[in-house]
């Protein structure tokens, strides 16, 4: 199992998956990959909320390079803006403008860039509506109280094209106690 480290900004680029006892409604058995972290706060994406609304009604001119399924992601409670995730097919070949690197291959595209420009070179992209945003100390506060694991990604939990599965998918590869805990249903008492 993976610890929360003591240096601030090694969380960037981390999982955080949501343990049982949290029943925020924003969070619960969510899985959020971290954009940004430091001493002023964190932010975040929830990787498998998607919502109803597609992208060919919400940003038409994105929906061709936009991976399955292809619907508008709830990103967290902060409804301020759309952030657009997208992986290149490598890390050497990257647009001159619009694309913001993140880590390795990943980073997010600049909405307003025209989308015949940066296509040569996306991947995979994903698009979200708001975000998870912690302020300073707040992320560290939730690990204290035992709110998150903290996991490390791999490639298809970004892009899952079962985001409804995600929460399950990343505690049963861990194995041991967190494979047993994906088991779980959502509501045990009902069980």
């Amino acid at each position: 199992m993976y610890d929360m480290p003591d240096v601030l900004g090694v969380l960037q680029g981390m999982l955080l998956v949501a343990k049982p006892g949290l029943v925020d409604p924003n969070f619960s058995r969510s899985v959020v990959l971290l954009l940004a972290h430091g001493d002023q706060g964190a932010l975040g994406l929830v990787l498998n909320r998607p919502s109803p609304a597609p992208v060919t009604t919400a940003l038409p001119e994105w929906a061709e390079l936009a991976s399955p399924p292809r619907t508008v992601f709830v990103g967290g409670p902060v409804v301020e803006g759309t952030i657009c995730l997208a992986r290149l097919k490598s890390e050497v070949a990257v647009p001159a403008s619009g694309y913001l690197a993140l880590q390795g291959a990943l980073g997010t595209v600049d909405l307003d860039t025209d989308p015949s420009f940066v296509a040569p070179w996306i991947e995979r992209l994903r698009i979200f509506a708001g975000y998870a945003g912690w302020g300073a100390g707040q992320v560290e506060d939730e690990l204290a109280q035992d709110a998150w694991w903290v996991l490390p990604p791999v490639d298809e939990d970004v892009f899952a094209a079962e985001p409804a599965t995600l929460w399950k998918a990343v505690l049963r590869r861990q194995g041991g106690r967190l494979a047993v805990v994906s088991a779980l249903p959502p509501e045990p008492s009902l069980n």
